[in-house]
């Protein structure tokens, strides 16, 4: 796919560029993976400082899940940077392209969501996006706006424009076909009517993840093709998640939600890896480019890598939380480390005693099974009122328990006959 043409409504004569310019170009293309084309987006910048236009920013989301973790505000933190240099964004809600299911970074077809799933789905999605975004000042749009109009007519005439052998290009398409996967048709039909939202919003830039690449040049090369203006695109790093190999994912279960508690927050972010920590650092934090500099510096100095830590997670927690909840999170994450039991823990009834503690850790839902509990036993992983637990046969009479299964899982139990 050609990516280096510039549009044909693009100026003539090149406006010149303002200190203004450059700096709004400098804040966007922080922490990104590619903007293309710079020098295109430059000029729109350019033009709509001279015009007093704001561009039209479009990032689309499918409610694939109903909350939204630390990985969507990557791409969330840019869009409010864009916010608050003035333009327009648009949160786009893909009730439409949720039904057929995107196909990115997929080696098998994904399952399409029904649309009561959309619908529950994505009542949450605006809510928690708006904590990081302006909603006061966010246009909120679902392309089930101008695609279910579309019909069937208008879906086989979208379809023509488009050829099997680009769609081909894209790599998931191509190692799935290489290696007899099926590719079922419909999945041809997602980037092409994620592409189609950028021609009903005439999007002036358009964000997505490294994943998304795809889509987002089908969006720009369907603009063209309708004889808009080009959108320029902006690729965001895709977040690791908790355990530093995989992208942050609910079912992967390494993430972190926005709508988590707290002090859940602010012990996650602190299980990360040393290392991991400064990609954290790079794609959440807010702080300066040189603020970061310098706490690496110290960390590679010789200080402990757990202060720089806990500047990241307190700041995290104050963003979405607050300053208060912040401290509060700190102190309770101090007192597990010393083998001190929280102040928010489960409280549960359970009957059977005596009751062996693998039963009882999977009957308070601490553990998925008597099987695992034995094994977290072995290694010195279950605590009973703050001793560890050694003996898998260990049978507990009626009385209240505080039980512990690894770090931060914790419930109080009052156990009867």
């Amino acid at each position: 796919m050609t990516t280096t043409t510039i549009s044909k409504h693009a100026s003539a004569v090149p406006l010149p560029l303002t200190d203004r310019v450059r700096e709004a170009l400098a804040i966007t293309k922080r922490g990104v993976d590619e903007l293309l084309i710079e020098a295109e987006f430059a000029q729109k910048l350019a033009r709509s400082e001279q015009s007093g236009t704001p561009l039209r920013i479009k990032l689309g989301l499918d409610p694939t899940a109903p909350d939204l973790h630390l990985g969507h505000t990557v791409v969330l933190n840019k869009m409010r940077q864009l916010q608050d240099l003035g333009h327009q964004v648009i949160f786009l809600i893909g009730d439409f392209t949720s039904m057929i299911g995107d196909p990115s970074g997929r080696n098998v077809t994904r399952p399409p969501l029904t649309r009561e799933q959309i619908e529950q789905n994505a009542t949450t999605y605006f809510n928690q996006a708006s904590m990081v975004l302006d909603a006061a000042r966010t246009e909120i749009r679902y392309n089930s706006e101008w695609s279910d109009p579309l019909g069937a007519r208008g879906m086989i005439e979208l379809s023509s424009r488009y050829t099997v052998a680009r769609m081909m290009e894209r790599d998931d398409f191509t190692k799935r076909f290489k290696s007899g996967t099926p590719i079922s048709v419909h999945e041809f039909l997602y980037p092409l009517m994620q592409g189609y939202d950028s021609v009903a919003l005439k999007a002036d830039l358009e964000l997505g993840g490294t994943d998304q690449k795809f889509n987002l040049l089908v969006g720009r090369e369907l603009q063209k093709d309708y004889g808009q203006e080009q959108q320029c695109i902006l690729t965001m790093p895709l977040l690791e998640g908790l355990d530093g190999v995989d992208k942050m994912s609910k079912s992967k279960n390494n993430y972190i939600g926005i709508t988590e508690p707290a002090n859940t927050m602010f012990a996650k972010l602190m299980s990360i890896s040393d290392v991991m920590m400064w990609r954290y650092f790079e794609l959440l934090s807010f702080r300066s480019i040189a603020d970061i500099a310098s706490l690496k510096a110290a960390t590679d100095g010789g200080a402990n890598p757990r202060d720089a830590k806990v500047a990241l997670a307190q700041e995290i927690v104050t963003r979405f939380h607050s300053a208060q909840a912040s401290d509060g999170a700190l102190a309770d994450f101090v007192n597990r480390s010393k083998g001190g039991i929280p102040d928010d823990v489960a409280e549960l009834a359970l009957a059977g005693a005596p009751l062996g503690v693998p039963q009882l850790c999977k009957q308070a839902n601490l553990c998925a099974s008597t099987s695992e509990a034995m094994r977290l036993i072995d290694q010195g992983g279950v605590r009973i009122d703050g001793a560890v637990v050694a003996d898998k046969a260990l049978k507990l009479d009626a009385g209240v328990y505080v039980l512990q299964v690894g770090k931060r899982k914790f419930a109080r139990i009052t156990l009867s006959a």
